[in-house]
């Protein structure tokens, strides 16, 4: 089982960023997917998750309204697309699954990603 995130870099602020998590070893339909993020001397926190069953989603308060998360379980990828990017973005983002209709916390986490670094600075 393989997580691999994609898509980090340098961006402005304003700007946008698509993140992808590429899954191999595993099939995608019975997993809930989540993207977290961690910031320097931060928790790892929970940004935005995707459920198994029937795609609804899950947004933090600080990223509503600005990411989108998406699943293409054909092509066994979950996207995280991020427009309007703050400063406060600025971490290194994770993809994560786990074999269950939902993602709440990191706890529950069975598989997890290495991460892609996201910094948006001018």
């Amino acid at each position: 089982v393989q997580l691999q995130a994609s898509g980090g870099g340098l961006v402005q602020p304003g700007g946008s960023l698509r993140l992808s998590c590429a899954a191999s070893g595993f099939t995608l339909d019975y997993y809930a997917f989540g993207w977290f993020r961690q910031a320097p001397g931060k928790e790892r926190e929970l940004v935005s998750s995707i459920s198994s069953s029937d795609g609804s989603t899950y947004y933090a308060d600080s990223v509503k309204g600005r990411f989108t998360i998406s699943r293409d379980n054909a092509r066994k990828t979950v996207y995280l697309q991020m427009n309007s990017l703050k400063p406060e973005d600025t971490a290194v983002y994770y993809c994560a699954a786990d074999y269950s209709d939902a993602i709440y916390s990191a706890i529950s986490v069975d598989y997890w990603g290495k991460g892609t670094q996201v910094t948006v600075s001018s």
